[in-house]
């Protein structure tokens, strides 16, 4: 034979051999090497080769080798069948068929070629046997090898099947994850305004006598503002989660960014209040940004809350959202005059450990999620989120997200939830 065989390690293309890898070509369980082992010694032949359809890949096997070696470009084997299911020297094309496998290399002396044919439409390939013998093949041991192939197809369809219902599991493990991180998602966003919330009604509860009616209205009033905008913060939530099934998905418009500072200002100021902490929302009004406005929003609330953790009690903390028009964007600044950060805490901020998150200023336990999420949403609206700190004197978020496209594209009215979309 006077193709080159290829080792295992030269053949760089074998993602496209489908059918190959399906038969566990390169594990132990190589069920290709095996049925051409088996097939030869039922036809008593020294040479086989065997190609799938659409492959660059043929599997050549003796007695002391299996190989591979690259398809043909000449090669049309399936030209010579004519309808028939195998070539034999009664074939009506034998000879023509033989000088075309001398032709592109396959020296021989007598051969013999079998459709490995699923159905009437389909083939998926061809096996050849040739060998420098004279003696004529057994006809009976012809037949043998014909349902042997059809074993082959068999354990074809059903690895096929298998890998159709593994993929379909790994999507539904997948698909699982994401739901449990959206309610991961979902718990994070909503712990920081229940602290407020609690912190509010326990003083009612435990100190009503105290209060004058001032305080008890204006209590009253933070925990009613507050209680509306955590619903509609979850309803936005619950609705984006059933909306996506499970999944991130991108719906850019443009909007004004003061939306979404206003969303979070409402949810975290009365947590900000109880923490005794001056939250501050100078995003301009004019200022517009393209992006998903659910991600964004919620993306300004985790940095928010964040901050808030770590900032201190004391009555000197203070947590500033601005934002300004640069030349590749809108720049976000989430300031705290908080604790701080190490360089090393600095580094693995953005990676996805769960338990990585340290206590806040009043004791406040973290998944460590928010951060993470933080930066999946910056990417997936195309944006840049950088952070620079100080121990003891506080730590800056930044984040670069695309400008407004133009003012003719959906936008969101300053009345309407985030759900809502409007052309202005």
């Amino acid at each position: 034979m006077r193709l080159k065989l290829l080792e295992m390690g030269q053949a760089d293309k074998l993602s496209a051999c489908k059918l190959s890898l399906l038969l566990g070509v390169l594990s132990q369980e190589n069920s290709v090497e095996r049925f051409l082992k088996i097939a030869r010694k039922l036809l008593n032949v020294e040479n086989a080769i065997i190609s799938f359809a659409n492959e660059p890949y043929v599997w050549y096997s003796n007695q002391s080798e299996f190989k591979a070696f690259l398809a043909s470009p000449d090669a049309n084997l399936h030209f010579y069948f004519a309808g028939h299911q195998k070539i034999d020297p009664t074939h009506p094309n034998y000879a023509s068929f033989s000088q075309h496998l001398i032709d592109i290399g396959v020296d021989h002396h007598r051969v013999i070629c079998f459709d490995i044919q699923k159905n009437e439409q389909e083939s998926l390939g061809k096996v050849t046997f040739f060998d420098d013998k004279t003696e004529n093949f057994d006809q009976e041991n012809d037949v043998f090898v014909q349902d042997f192939i059809q074993g082959l197809i068999k354990v074809i369809e059903m690895n096929r099947e298998h890998e159709e219902l593994k993929d379909l599991y790994e999507q539904q493990l997948a698909l699982n994850f994401s739901k449990t991180k959206f309610f991961q998602i979902i718990a994070h966003d909503l712990r920081a305004p229940f602290h407020g919330l609690l912190g509010f009604s326990e003083v009612l509860a435990q100190e009503r006598a105290s209060l004058d009616e001032e305080s008890v209205h204006n209590i009253s009033e933070y925990l009613y503002d507050t209680a509306q905008s955590t619903y509609n913060l979850l309803e936005n939530l619950l609705n984006w989660a059933m909306a996506e099934g499970g999944r991130f998905v991108y719906h850019p418009i443009n909007f004004k960014l003061k939306q979404s500072s206003k969303i979070v200002f409402d949810v975290l100021n009365s947590l900000a209040v109880n923490k005794n902490i001056l939250l501050i929302d100078d995003i301009p009004e004019e200022l517009k940004v393209c992006g998903d406005i659910n991600m964004i929003t919620s993306l300004l609330q985790n940095l928010v809350s964040n901050a808030l953790k770590f900032t201190h009690v004391d009555g000197s903390g203070k947590v500033r959202m601005s934002a300004r028009e640069i030349s590749n964007g809108i720049e976000i600044l989430i300031q705290d005059t908080g604790l701080g950060m190490t360089d090393a805490q600095i580094k693995k901020i953005f990676e996805p450990e769960i338990n990585a998150s340290f206590k806040g200023t009043a004791g406040e336990k973290g998944t460590g999620l928010g951060l993470v999420l933080c930066k999946r949403f910056v990417d997936l609206n195309h944006g840049e989120i950088s952070v620079t700190s100080q121990q003891g004197k506080g730590t800056t978020f930044k984040v670069v997200l695309p400008i407004a496209k133009n003012a003719h594209q959906s936008l969101m009215n300053e009345h309407d939830s985030p759900k809502e979309r409007v052309k202005v």
